[in-house]
């Protein structure tokens, strides 16, 4: 019998890498962010090879993360939209993108700026829904 310790930690972190955890996939959601919806602008801003990438795009079509329309019949040409459950990784995206920001960037800086709506220059921080407050390691508890 193996000991509670020998199992992997049941978690959604852990289920939700399975699906976006790998470089082409979480670049591929981004290019669709960016407004880039088609296989060929997808490949030329990520630098993915192509069977990679129409890989991980079935994989995300899978997954009911992206969706594939029709945008041309002769020939038949696809771009990829975000369905819910794709817009919902915005946050991820922006804070992986902060990150790299702060830890990576050099002395170039970011590489892209984004602005938000208001006019000013958009820096992602995790906010507790309640209170408002930023949410720092250390700051949350596990309730089970």
């Amino acid at each position: 019998m193996t000991s509670p310790a020998a199992q992997p930690r049941t978690c959604s972190v852990a289920r939700t890498l399975e699906l976006v955890g790998e470089k082409w996939a979480l670049l591929a959601i981004r290019e669709v962010f960016l407004g880039n919806r088609r296989f060929d602008e997808m490949t030329r801003c990520t630098g993915a090879p192509r069977d990679t990438l129409a890989a991980r795009l079935r994989t995300l079509v899978a997954a009911g993360i992206l969706e594939r329309r029709q945008y041309s019949e002769h020939p038949a040409r696809f771009e990829y939209h975000l369905t819910e459950a794709g817009r919902e990784l915005y946050p991820v995206i922006l804070t992986l993108m902060r990150w790299g920001d702060t830890h990576l960037a050099g002395d170039g800086g970011p590489p892209l700026l984004l602005e938000h709506h208001c006019g000013h220059r958009l820096v992602a921080e995790v906010t507790c829904e309640a209170c408002g407050e930023p949410v720092a390691a250390g700051s949350t508890r596990r309730q089970r």
